[in-house]
């Protein structure tokens, strides 16, 4: 299901940038965890980054640290990804997910994410070419 509006997205060159934007207004999410994952065709689902929309602590996998931005308004309930330095190993569906039950982002952008299990936007493309 739906449940969060995204866009941003598409086609960029590398070393160019882009900025993913997710709408969770229709939720509370403030206090709680949000993250971005991604995934590639034939990959698994992997965490990007995460951040506790309360205290905005955040967490990147180790390829997008130094390149990869995460942020949330509070006022608009609206999750950003800002992707600067884009590689062409970055090219994968990106999807937007916000969970009340998340506490440990590490932990969180570790796991196995199960698309069942809290409010996920429908997924935006970014494609890299080199």
């Amino acid at each position: 299901l739906v449940q969060l509006q995204q866009s941003g997205g598409g086609s960029v060159k590398a070393g160019e940038s882009l900025t993913l934007t997710c709408d969770a207004s229709s939720y509370t999410f403030y206090g709680y965890g949000m993250a971005w994952f991604r995934q590639a065709p034939g990959k698994e689902r992997e965490g990007v980054a995460a951040i506790m929309t309360g205290d905005k602590v955040t967490y990147y996998t180790d390829s997008v640290k130094g390149r990869f931005t995460i942020s949330h308004d509070h006022t608009r309930d609206t999750l950003y990804l800002q992707m600067t330095s884009l590689l062409p190993e970055d090219t994968a569906m990106y999807y937007c997910v916000g969970d009340p039950t998340k506490r440990d982002l590490q932990k969180w952008l570790l796991s196995t994410p199960d698309p069942s299990k809290g409010y996920w936007g429908q997924g935006t493309q970014v494609t890299v070419s080199s």
